[in-house]
C-alpha cells in the first residue's frame, strides 16, 4: 500500500529540508506539497498543488494520505498586518488539522515554537500556544507538536539580525545547560529529520517536543 505525505510550508526553512528528506528516503511513495507558487523542483514522487490558502476547503479532496506536515509560518517583518499574520500561523494550520480529521489522516505534525503558551504576554508565543490548544481540541489520532528554539540554516531571504544572533548564540550555546538546554540553537534540518522519523512510528496520542528533545529524536 502506497504511503502519502502532505506538506504545507515546503518553501520555508524547515519545510524545504523536510521535503528533501521525504523525496530522498524510500518510506513515502507520494509527496503532495501545498504551494502558492510552484517550486523549481521535479521528482517522480512529488506532486505540487497550487492552492489559495484563503479557500483551503476547496481542496479537501486532495487532502488524504498517511500524514500531514504543517510547517507554515511567517514573521512580523514579512507580514506586519496582525490579521494576516494570524491567518498564516494560526488559522491555516488549524484548518488543515480539521481537514485531516475529515479525511481520516492518522497523523498531523505541527511546527510550533519554543515558549508557546496561551497565557504568554508575547503575541507570537501566545498565538503559537493558541494554535496548539485549538488543534488539540480536534482530537486527531496522532498529533505531534515541535517547539524548536532559534533556527539555523540556509534561509532564502536576507535577515540582517541573524548575522549577529547566529555567532552570539554559538558562543552562548555551551553555557545553556540543564533546563536551559532547550534554548540552544537548532538546525532546521535537525527538526525536519525528527519530524520524518516520528512519522514512521505512527504513534497515537498528543506529543509535544521541546527543542532539546527534537535533537534527540533526529
Amino acid at each position: 500500500m502506497a504511503n502519502k505525505a502532505v506538506v504545507a510550508g515546503a518553501s520555508g526553512l524547515i519545510g524545504s529540508n523536510l521535503l528533501s528528506i521525504l523525496l530522498q528516503e524510500p518510506d513515502y511513495d507520494e509527496v503532495l506539497i501545498l504551494v502558492r507558487n510552484e517550486l523549481p523542483i521535479q521528482h517522480k514522487k512529488l506532486i505540487q498543488l497550487k492552492v489559495d490558502f484563503a479557500h483551503l476547503n476547496d481542496y479537501q479532496a486532495y487532502i488524504n494520505g498517511n500524514v500531514i506536515f504543517c510547517c507554515l509560518g511567517s514573521t512580523r517583518k514579512k507580514t506586519p498586518d496582525l490579521n494576516v499574520y494570524r491567518r498564516i500561523d494560526h488559522d491555516y494550520p488549524l484548518q488543515l488539522a480539521q481537514m485531516a480529521k475529515e479525511s481520516g489522516i492518522p497523523q498531523y505534525h505541527l511546527v510550533s515554537s519554543i515558549g508557546a503558551n496561551v497565557s504568554s504576554s508575547n503575541y507570537y508565543t501566545k498565538m503559537k500556544g493558541e494554535v496548539e490548544a485549538d488543534i488539540e481540541k480536534i482530537s486527531l489520532p496522532g498529533l505531534h507538536i515541535y517547539r524548536p528554539a532559534f533556527l539555523t540554516g540556509d534561509r532564502k531571504e536576507n535577515r540582517p539580525a541573524e548575522r549577529i544572533l547566529v555567532p552570539l548564540m554559538a558562543f552562548l550555546n555551551p553555557l545553556l545547560i540543564g533546563k536551559l538546554k532547550k534554548y540552544r540553537t537548532i538546525a532546521a534540518e535537525t527538526v525536519a529529520w525528527a519530524m520524518y522519523k516520528q512519522s514512521l512510528k505512527n504513534k497515537e496520542g498528543i506529543f509535544i517536543y521541546p527543542s532539546d528533545k527534537i535533537k534527540e529524536l533526529s
